[in-house]
């Protein structure tokens, strides 16, 4: 059982509305709600929000991208550069690489004090390109050919890259592991499928300060209900003023609110409130002079149906298209977002530079009855007197499905179902809990039809990880990389490859349109609406900001403070 959950708090009826919110939280301890379980606390394995949300919390990176877009320095010195001479392109047998030299900061130690070095970078690229270890994004790894140490000086480091990539100093998700508690278990389990992820100590002893390197450490890990997290006196960065944070599982989004009143929980995080109930919060609290501010940060979150494309019945490309053309994303949003969020075109946001709208670039599909029918006609569905389409004596059904409890989701599936009714198609809606639909089912490509989620990325990402043909997840890959729709294009590959390599900005951007031209013309995913990141935080917290991409808010969590 959680202690101290209520300890200090007191009660005041606002406005005489017999509204009971708790006492404003202090530095002493803070709540934070959260509606996703973590699948696991490991950096290398993990791939759902609320892992990395959490991860940032104990962990840092090299460098990182700040909430306004600029990349900056965590565990490192300096950032590479060709520029500079600390970064050069070399040829090695016909082929052009990068070499950088990385350098980390003096102070930087694991949560036990043992000092963090270039060794610990060489552990974890050694157990994350493995075959047998999952990773979501093995490109992160691949892209390093060797990592060699200074004779003289073990945190400077030299990386060789396995080709000159342009973004080659974008390494945020290249995370370091402690070589002390790791590797012998690397050693002892790597070499069995799966051996290494369920022996990690992330998993076995998560409450061992040596596996964090951030301002705070892991405490507590109750699963199903909260992990807490206490200040890390090793931290290489200014020791944070909150002394204690619990992350407060909720899987129902609807008793959100209900727990922040009550004081069970002191904010929302980014994975809390579906937006109509943020919405409606926000004026709610106006209205009441409740003490929080509800914040809306436009992102590059992305909001879509993978469809599984080697399904007997989606790998017709006419279903796709139909599923698309027979859905009104447009009154979708009015109902549930009040227009505050835009319809999306594919997988790029608005945020991001390389998005396009162009007709001569990318297919568009507004919403029409007529041309889903006829696709399906012309697939071989033709519509029965019970109102469902059918083919060589099968009804055309597909399961749908997403994470369980969260509200906004949950009501776009039915509104989805009801117009994939009218179109004469059978939509079978089977949810899962968010560790389980995230960890399993998606990872191991256990979904049979179509799949309701979010990505979340940072602007000019590449988007090898879910769209090129070697990241299908599979049993001979270790289920490795997140290209669970399993969409093959052999052009869409060699586009991937060029633009790893394109040090030209514009030459980059047409590369990317000329991906999203076969992205939407195929429909491997049903691309629904662009996300807003919102979040309920208490009035009296400072020095907290969203960053609308994939380095979440809690990667300054030592700037906060309750005053």
């Amino acid at each position: 059982m959680l202690k101290s959950m209520t300890t200090g708090l007191l009660t005041a009826t606002l406005l005489g509305l017999g509204v009971q919110v708790s006492a404003a939280p202090s530095n002493n301890e803070l709540k934070i709600g959260i509606s996703q379980e973590f699948e696991t606390l490991n950096p290398l394995i993990m791939s759902m929000s609320a892992s990395t949300y959490m991860s940032r919390l104990v962990g840092r990176s090299l460098v990182v991208l700040t909430p306004d877009g600029k990349w900056v320095t965590q565990l490192a010195k300096e950032i590479p550069s060709l520029d500079k001479g600390t970064a050069k392109i070399v040829e090695v047998g016909g082929k052009k690489k990068i070499v950088a030299t990385w350098e980390i900061l003096e102070n930087a130690k694991w949560g036990d004090g043992k000092p963090l070095t270039c060794q610990d970078f060489i552990t974890a690229h050694t157990i994350a390109k493995a075959p047998t270890v999952s990773v979501g994004e093995k490109e992160t790894w691949t892209q390093v050919e060797k990592i060699d140490v200074d004779a003289k000086n073990p945190k400077k480091c030299t990386f060789t890259y396995e080709k000159a990539k342009w973004d080659f100093y974008q390494l945020a998700q290249f995370y370091p592991v402690p070589t002390h508690i790791e590797k012998a278990i690397f050693d002892k389990y790597g070499k069995q499928k799966e051996g290494y992820e369920k022996n990690s100590a992330f998993v076995r002893t998560p409450t061992n300060p040596g596996l964090y390197n951030g301002p705070y450490v892991i405490s507590e890990v109750k699963l199903g209900s909260h992990v807490a997290f206490a200040p890390n006196p090793n931290f290489y960065g200014k020791q944070p003023a909150i002394k204690k944070i619990i992350v407060k599982l909720i899987p129902n989004t609807g008793t959100m609110e209900a727990n922040l009143r009550s004081g069970t929980i002191d904010m929302i995080s980014s994975l809390g409130l579906d937006f109509d109930q943020a919405l409606a919060f926000e004026k709610k609290a106006k209205a009441e002079g409740l003490p929080f501010d509800t914040h809306f940060t436009p992102s590059v979150t992305y909001e879509h149906i993978d469809l599984r494309t080697d399904n007997a019945i989606l790998q017709d490309v006419r279903v796709r298209k139909a599923l698309l053309f027979a859905i009104n994303r447009d009154d979708l949003v009015k109902a549930l977002f009040e227009g505050k969020q835009q319809v999306a075109v594919h997988n790029v946001s608005p945020k991001d530079p390389w998005f396009t709208a162009d007709p001569k670039i990318v297919t568009t599909y507004r919403y029409s009855k007529r041309e889903a029918g006829k696709l399906l006609d012309e697939a071989g569905w033709k519509m029965g007197a019970d109102g469902y389409r059918t083919k060589d004596g099968k009804r055309l059904s597909l399961n749908f499905q997403t994470t369980a409890g969260n509200k906004t989701r949950e009501l776009v599936q039915v509104y989805l179902q009801n117009q994939w009714k009218q179109a004469g198609i059978e939509v079978l809606v089977k949810n899962e809990p968010a560790r389980v639909f995230f960890g399993e089912t998606m990872s191991k490509r256990k979904f049979e039809g179509l799949a309701l989620f979010a990505w979340v990325s940072s602007p000019e990402n590449s988007p090898r990880s879910t769209l090129a043909s070697t990241s299908i997840p599979n049993n001979s890959n270790g289920w490795s990389g997140q290209n669970y729709h399993g969409w093959k294009n052999s052009q869409v590959d060699k586009d991937l490859d060029a633009l790893d390599i394109e040090f030209n900005p514009k030459k980059r951007q047409d590369i990317v349109h000329n991906i999203l031209k076969n992205y939407t013309a195929e429909v491997p995913v049903i691309p629904l609406f662009y996300r807003s990141d919102i979040s309920v935080t208490p009035k009296n917290l400072k020095g907290y900001k969203m960053s609308g991409h994939q380095f979440a808010e809690t990667n300054n969590v030592e700037d906060w403070s309750l005053n």
